[in-house]
């Protein structure tokens, strides 16, 4: 059985969570991640690992790199964790939030989008019909 390397560099990071090199240098140059330098080599640890997972899901989930950082900060010096948990939870209220009324506002766009449709249908059949009747 292998066991999981203890550093990895920014390709084999990459591959290892589905991402291209460039997604890494960007969240490094937001100083998101910070890794270990082996001359000009970033090496990055399982700890970095951890984060950068944290990072895409805080967006896969939609929230900005400064809620991300904000959580990541607290997550570093709030040991117990009480004060990332409050904003945690906050920021995802907010979220839940958001999406509900995009969810409200898509609803409604699509049920107007369906009204055209069907109205486009309608003057179609009739222009079908008028096509009929004056080729006979």
């Amino acid at each position: 059985m292998m066991s999981k390397p203890a550093f990895y560099t920014v390709p084999e990071l990459a591959r290892e969570l589905g991402i291209t090199p460039r997604t890494i240098r960007f969240y490094e140059s937001k100083h998101l991640l910070s890794p270990e330098r082996a001359g000009n080599t970033r090496i990055y640890t399982g700890k970095d690992k951890a984060r950068l997972k944290l990072i895409l899901r805080g967006k896969r989930l939609g929230f900005s790199l400064a809620d991300i950082s904000e959580f990541l900060d607290l997550y570093a010096t709030d040991i117990q964790q009480t004060e990332q948990l409050q904003l945690l939870y906050k920021k995802v209220c907010t979220r839940i939030e958001d999406l509900e009324n995009q969810q409200d506002a898509l609803v409604q766009v699509l049920e107007e989008l369906r009204e055209i449709r069907q109205q486009c249908l309608l003057a179609l059949g009739e222009s079908t019909a008028r096509t009929r009747r004056t080729d006979h």
